[in-house]
């Protein structure tokens, strides 16, 4: 790891227009997000549904238009949407994301050795004997055999799915990889198996990560850095550690709060997030305009 931001995201926002009672006016998804990462890093971007995690996901790789600000990577200017196959194709060399369901990103008609050969020819000039060997680099880097490199997707589970994806992201080689909800769908062992790749994976790679959840348990386990975001806006940020363990703000304490543990009572997490918005009227006049 280094001290030089690989990924820095000044003043994003991003609006959608909608039409209520026929007047036109402006949702606010994101709005004036600002963090960076230093390559080699990992940071978490922490929220409920609707916090607006996965539109900043989208709007890193492109696959919305930013409204205002800017996104740099490793230095250069990335706030455009990309146009043309060159521009997807450098892109897709900077950034790459993993989705939380492998299998309706994966073709069905493809063998796993197809997509990831698909994938390096993409991104790289190798002749058909290198293109197989770094299908072969790929699928052993994320634990996958050689019979479930020959398989369809609707043979292998959904663990193994992850891993064909996570496989596909890397062919690109990125500096940095996306995991918006990788590991939700699947079961807790699963999870800890995938995890522990991701680790290995980084530690290998060098690649840095930027998780995209809402299970606080795998944001400690996976990253350094953290921001919690509420109705598009950042509202707290600093180290994993920090955030989870010593937050400074009531809605980070009411998101640590909801996880289930022994005595938990979700009625009471309810009452006192009511309470902490009638406390805070501009807050919640802010918000009920998002």
């Amino acid at each position: 790891m280094t001290d030089t931001p690989i990924l820095e995201v000044v003043g994003l926002r991003k609006t959608y227009p909608v039409t209520q009672d026929g007047q036109r006016t402006d949702f606010v998804a994101v709005d004036d997000v600002s963090f960076s990462v230093q390559q080699g890093s990992s940071l978490a971007i922490v929220g409920e549904s609707g916090s607006g995690k996965s539109t900043i996901a989208k709007l890193l790789v492109g696959l919305e238009r930013v409204t205002a600000g800017t996104i740099l990577i490793d230095g250069q200017d990335r706030t455009a949407k990309p146009r043309g196959a060159r521009a997807r194709r450098q892109r897709g060399s900077d950034i790459q994301i993993v989705f939380q369901d492998p299998y309706t990103s994966l073709d069905r008609r493809q063998t796993v050795e197809a997509a990831l050969a698909e994938a390096v020819r993409l991104h790289s000039n190798l002749n058909r004997d290198q293109v197989a060997r770094r299908v072969t680099e790929l699928a052993e880097m994320v634990g996958l055999d050689q019979r479930q490199a020959e398989a369809r997707p609707i043979a292998l589970s959904g663990g193994q799915r992850q891993r064909v994806a996570i496989a596909r992201a890397l062919a690109a080689e990125p500096r940095v990889l996306i995991l918006d909800e990788s590991v939700a769908a699947l079961d807790v062992s699963i999870q800890a198996q995938i995890l522990n790749l991701l680790a290995d994976i980084r530690e290998a790679t060098g690649v840095t990560y930027l998780l995209i959840s809402h299970d606080l348990a795998v944001v400690r386990q996976l990253t350094r850095d953290a921001i919690v975001m509420r109705r598009g806006l950042v509202v707290e940020a600093g180290s994993t550690v920090s955030v989870l363990d010593h937050p400074q703000e009531a809605y980070t304490r009411r998101l640590r709060d909801s996880v289930p543990r022994p005595g938990w009572d979700p009625h009471q997490i309810s009452r006192e997030g009511a309470i902490a918005t009638a406390d805070n009227p501009n807050t919640a006049t802010k918000e009920s305009h998002r």
